[in-house]
C-alpha cells in the first residue's frame, strides 16, 4: 500500500520536526512547510493526503492559506492552535477545516485525528460523508445506520442496540437537549417511570466509555444537569 502523505505546516522548526518524526513512527510520508505560501507550494509539487496546519505564522499565516488551498483542493485539513485562540478554530471550521487540535497535544491524540481524517478521506472516497444519509458525521465522530456501528477518531465501535438508539437519537438532534424520560421512551418504546433516570445514566455511561477518549470529561454526549443529555455539535 502507497505511503499517506501527510503536510505538517508550522513556523516553528521543532514543532515540525517532533510531529515529522511522530508521523514517520506510524509510517506516513512527511514534507514540510513553515509559512502559508510555502505550504501551498508544497501543494502545487506534491500529492498530499493530509495538512496539519498552524494558525499564527508569519506572512501568510494559516487561516489565510486555508481559504486560499480550498479553492482548488479538498485535501482534509486539521487546525493546530493554541488554547488561547478560540476564535481561530470556530473560523479555522467555518473556512473548511475538517478538524482542530489545541497545543499543547498529546501524541495519542493527534495520530487518532490523523487516522480519522485519513479514513474519512479514502474509505468514504471522494463523496463526502456528509453527503451519504447512511452517514451521520459530528466532528470525528461517524455513525454508520447501515452497519450500525459508530466510528471515532478512526476505529470502529461496537454498540448494543440500545447503545446505538440512545447514540442515533442524540446525533439526529445535535445541540438539543433530551430528558431522561423522553430518551427512554424513544429508544426503549415504553412509557417511562420514576426509574427510568438510572437505567439511562447507566447506558449514557457505556456510551462515554466507548466514544470518548476521557469519559469523564466527554467531548460529545453531555450532561445539562437537571435537564437531560445532548450531543454537542462539531461542524
Amino acid at each position: 500500500m502507497e505511503q499517506e502523505t501527510i503536510l505538517v505546516v508550522d513556523d516553528n522548526r521543532e514543532i515540525v520536526f517532533s510531529v515529522s518524526e511522530l508521523l514517520r513512527y506510524e509510517n506516513y510520508r512527511v514534507v514540510q512547510a513553515y509559512n502559508g505560501m510555502e505550504a501551498l507550494e508544497v501543494l502545487e509539487r506534491e500529492k498530499v493526503d493530509l495538512i496539519l496546519l498552524d494558525v499564527m505564522m508569519p506572512g501568510l499565516n494559516g487561516l489565510s492559506a486555508l481559504m486560499k488551498l480550498r479553492e482548488r483542493w479538498k485535501i482534509p485539513v486539521i487546525i493546530l492552535s493554541a488554547k488561547t485562540e478560540e476564535s481561530d478554530k470556530v473560523s479555522g471550521l467555518m473556512m473548511g477545516a475538517d478538524d482542530y487540535i489545541s497545543k499543547p497535544f498529546q501524541a495519542a491524540e493527534l495520530i487518532a485525528r490523523v487516522r480519522a481524517q485519513l479514513r474519512r478521506y479514502h474509505v468514504w472516497g471522494s463523496q463526502a460523508p456528509e453527503e451519504n444519509q447512511d452517514l451521520l458525521v459530528n466532528g470525528t465522530l461517524v455513525l454508520d445506520k447501515k452497519q450500525r456501528i459508530a466510528v471515532v477518531d478512526g476505529r470502529d465501535v461496537r454498540l448494543t442496540a440500545k447503545e446505538y438508539g440512545i447514540l442515533l437519537l442524540l446525533m439526529e438532534h445535535p445541540g438539543q437537549v433530551f430528558p431522561a424520560e423522553q430518551i427512554y421512551e424513544r429508544v426503549w418504546n415504553e412509557e417511562a417511570d420514576y426509574a427510568v433516570e438510572n437505567t439511562v445514566m447507566v447506558h449514557i455511561r457505556h456510551i462515554r466509555e466507548k466514544i470518548e477518549i476521557d469519559a469523564k470529561n466527554p467531548r460529545y454526549v453531555k450532561v445539562v444537569w437537571g435537564i437531560g443529555y445532548k450531543m454537542e455539535r462539531y461542524d
